[in-house]
C-alpha cells in the first residue's frame, strides 16, 4: 500500500530527527578525543609548517579526516544534509591525502584548496538559510565562510606557497574548531537533562539537538559578539592575504608589444627591427634606446632578442662595452629593459662612469627575456650570439655612432656569456673584433656550479632556471628524470618569478616551506642528459682575445678555489689572462661602484683601447 503524502512527510521527519539526534549524541569521550586530535594536529601545523612534503602530507590528511570527524560529532552546522555533505567531503579529501603519499605540492594545493571552498561556501549557505539564527551568529557564520573561501582561493593561486599557507591557515582552523567543540561539549555537559541523554523519535528535540549551542538563551552578550570579532579578524587576515596576492602579482614585469616579432623577420642576424627612445635609469649626458633585433640560437635557427643601448650624448663615434647582464631570471618578464632598475637589476652599477670615460654600453636582454622563449640560462653560444649581433644591430640607430673598438664584459651568468662571446667572435662576428673580454665571477665550471646550488641559501631559485633554460632548449633535458616530484611544482613556479620582481618574495617564503627537504634533485644533475649538456656549455678553454677575470674571495655561489681552476685551464691552453682575487668581495659586491675590482676593469680596459698590449698569459693577482 502506497503511503501517503502526509505519511511519507512524517517518515522523512522522523528520520531526519533520527539522523540528528545519532550525530549528536555520540558518546562525548569519543567527541573529546577528536576535538583534542584537531588541537594538536593543528598546533603541529602551526609550529613546524616547514616540514617536509611527505611529513606535511599525512599531517594535512589526517587533519581532514578529523575536521570531517569534527562535523559528524558537533552540530557545527544546523543542516544535517549539508552537515553530512561537509563531512563526508571532509573525509574523502584527508583520505585521498593519505592513500597517495606522492601527491605533489599542486595535489595538496588543490584537494585543501577546494575542501576549505567547499566548507567556507556551505557555512555561508546555511548561515543565510537557516531561521531561528541570531544576528551575531549569522555575521559570524557568513564571515567565517567568506574566510574559509578565501584562503581556498589563495592556496589554488599560489600552489608552489600552499605549503606554508595550508599549514598555518588550516592548522588554525583546526585549533579553532577544536577549542571551540571542547567548550560547546563543556558546557552541554553541564546544562544538559540527564533525562534526556536519549532521543526521541518523535519528541519536540530538534532545535535543541540540533544547535551547536545547548544554551543559547544563557549566553552573555560580550561571549556572543566575541565569535563575531573572532570571525571579523579571520576575514581581515584573508581579505590582507589577498591584498598582498594581487600587489605582488602587479608588482612584476609586463611584456608590452615593444617585445613582439614582426611576420617578416630579417634573414640576416644582428639587423635591427625596431627602436625606441629609453629614459629609465639612463644617467645624465646620455641618450638610450631599446632595441629589438634578429639573431640566432646555437643551433643555427634563428631568433629575435631586444636589448638596450646607452651613449654618451654627443655626435663623436664611441668605443663600444659589450654588456652581459647577470641573472635576472627565466621568463620572458624578466628582461633587464622591463625592469624597474634596467641596469642594477643585471649589475650594471657603473653605468655612470661608463659613460662619462666615452664609452657606449650596449646590453642584450638574451634570447627569451622580453622577446619569445625559452631563454637559454647558462647557454653559451645561444648568450653569446645575441650580445654580439646586439652590437651589430645598434651600429643601425639613428644619433650615435659606434667606433668598431669592443671590449666584452659580464657578470656571473653574463661573465660565463663573455667568455663565449671571446671565443666565438672570430667565426661567428668577424666585423665586431673584441680588443679583450672582462670576466667577473662568471659561471665557468658549470658542472661544479650547478652541483653546489643545493648548499647555496636561494640557490633552488638558480636551479629552477637551469632546469628550465635546459629543458626547454635541449628535448633530452627533462623535469621528471632530475626533479623529485613533490619540488616540481614549486621548481617551474620559482622560474617564472624574477630576482627584482615583488612576488620573487613567494619564492623565498617556498624555499623556507622546503627546509626539511633542501635537495630538488632526485640525481646527480652532473650524471646523464643534463650532465652532458652542462659540459658542453662550460667557456672554452682557450680565447684569441686577451681576458681580465675577476673573482671575490667571499663568493659563496661561486666559490674562488673553483674560478681558480678554471683560470688555470686557461693558463694551461696559452690564453692572455689575468686573474684577480678581491678579498672580502662577495658575488654582488665584486661589482659595486666603490670595489676595487672594477677600477681595474676600468683601467684594463682603457689599455685595451688605447692599445696597449695585454699582459703575458696567466697573470694573477
Amino acid at each position: 500500500m502506497t503511503p501517503e503524502p502526509a505519511d511519507r512527510a512524517g517518515i522523512v521527519t522522523r528520520a531526519r530527527r533520527a539522523a540528528t539526534g545519532w550525530l549528536v549524541h555520540v558518546p562525548w569521550p569519543v567527541s573529546v578525543a577528536v576535538s583534542i586530535a584537531a588541537i594538536v594536529l593543528g598546533a603541529v601545523l602551526i609550529i613546524r609548517p616547514t616540514t617536509s612534503l611527505g611529513v606535511l602530507a599525512i599531517l594535512i590528511g589526517a587533519g581532514l579526516v578529523v575536521a570531517g570527524v569534527l562535523e559528524f560529532v558537533l552540530p557545527g552546522i544546523r543542516r544535517p544534509a549539508l552537515r553530512m555533505l561537509l563531512a563526508i567531503a571532509l573525509v574523502v579529501a584527508g583520505v585521498v591525502v593519505l592513500v597517495l603519499p606522492g601527491l605533489t605540492v599542486r595535489g595538496l594545493a588543490l584537494v585543501v584548496g577546494i575542501a576549505m571552498i567547499v566548507r567556507g561556501a556551505i557555512g555561508v549557505v546555511q548561515a543565510v538559510a537557516e531561521r531561528g539564527l541570531t544576528l551575531d551568529r549569522r555575521i559570524s557564520e557568513v564571515l567565517l565562510g567568506v574566510a574559509a573561501i578565501a584562503f581556498g582561493v589563495l592556496a589554488l593561486v599560489w600552489p608552489d606557497i600552499t605549503l606554508l599557507v595550508v599549514a598555518v591557515v588550516f592548522g588554525a582552523t583546526l585549533v579553532l574548531t577544536g577549542a571551540g567543540a571542547l567548550i560547546a561539549l563543556w558546557r552541554k555537559r553541564r546544562t544538559a537533562d540527564p533525562a534526556s541523554e536519549e532521543p526521541t523519535s518523535d519528541g519536540p528535540a530538534s532545535d535543541d539537538l540540533e544547535s551547536d549551542d545547548p544554551a543559547p538563551r544563557t549566553e552573555t552578550l560580550a561571549r556572543r559578539w566575541m565569535r563575531t570579532i573572532a570571525a571579523v579578524c579571520a576575514v581581515a587576515l584573508a581579505a590582507g592575504a589577498l591584498v598582498a596576492s594581487v600587489t605582488l602579482r602587479e608588482g612584476s614585469p609586463v611584456v608590452d608589444e615593444f617585445y613582439a616579432a614582426p611576420r617578416t623577420v630579417p634573414s640576416e642576424p644582428g639587423r635591427l627591427i625596431r627602436a625606441e627612445a629609453f629614459t629609465r635609469g639612463v644617467p645624465d649626458g646620455a641618450v638610450a634606446w631599446r632595441i629589438l633585433y634578429t639573431t640566432t640560437h646555437g643551433d643555427g635557427s634563428a631568433a629575435v632578442a631586444s636589448g638596450i643601448v646607452v651613449a654618451p650624448d654627443d655626435s663623436k663615434a664611441h668605443p663600444v662595452i659589450a654588456w652581459h647582464h647577470g641573472t635576472t631570471g627565466f621568463d620572458e618578464s624578466c628582461a633587464p629593459s622591463l625592469a624597474t632598475d634596467p641596469f642594477g637589476s643585471g649589475a650594471m652599477f657603473v653605468l655612470p662612469d661608463v659613460i662619462a670615460r666615452g664609452w657606449t654600453m650596449v646590453a642584450t636582454d638574451y634570447i627569451g627575456l622580453g622577446t619569445q622563449g625559452p631563454h637559454p640560462y647558462l647557454i653559451g653560444k645561444d648568450s653569446a650570439r645575441a650580445e654580439l649581433d646586439a652590437v651589430r644591430a645598434a651600429r643601425d640607430l639613428d644619433g650615435t655612432r659606434l667606433s668598431k673598438q669592443t671590449v666584452a664584459w659580464g657578470h656571473s651568468q653574463g661573465g660565463g656569456a663573455a667568455l663565449w662571446t671571446g671565443a666565438i667572435d672570430a667565426d661567428y662576428a668577424p666585423d665586431v673584433p673584441l680588443e679583450g673580454v672582462v670576466a667577473l665571477a662568471p659561471a665557468s665550471d658549470l658542472t661544479a656550479l650547478v652541483g653546489h646550488l643545493p648548499d647555496v641559501t636561494g640557490g633552488s631559485v638558480f636551479a629552477s632556471f637551469v632546469m628550465s633554460g635546459y629543458s626547454g632548449v635541449y628535448p633530452d633535458v627533462t623535469f621528471g628524470e632530475y626533479i623529485r616530484p613533490g619540488a616540481e611544482v614549486t621548481v617551474r613556479e620559482m622560474s617564472r618569478r624574477c630576482l627584482a620582481a615583488p612576488d620573487m618574495l613567494v619564492s623565498v617564503l617556498s624555499l623556507l616551506a622546503l627546509s626539511d627537504d633542501p635537495e630538488i634533485f632526485r640525481k646527480d644533475p652532473a650524471t646523464g642528459p643534463l650532465g652532458e649538456r652542462l659540459k658542453q656549455n662550460l667557456p672554452p678553454s682557450q680565447s684569441a682575445v686577451p681576458v681580465l677575470l675577476g673573482q671575490g674571495m667571499d663568493d659563496d655561489l661561486i666559490g674562488y678555489d673553483m674560478q681558480s681552476r678554471y683560470a688555470a685551464g686557461l693558463c694551461g691552453a696559452g690564453t692572455y689572462i689575468d686573474f684577480r682575487g678581491y678579498d672580502g668581495r662577495d658575488h654582488l659586491s665584486l661589482v659595486a661602484a666603490d670595489s676595487p675590482a672594477m677600477d681595474d676593469v676600468f683601467a684594463w680596459t682603457a689599455d685595451r683601447f688605447d692599445g696597449v698590449e695585454a699582459s703575458a698569459a696567466c697573470a694573477a693577482g
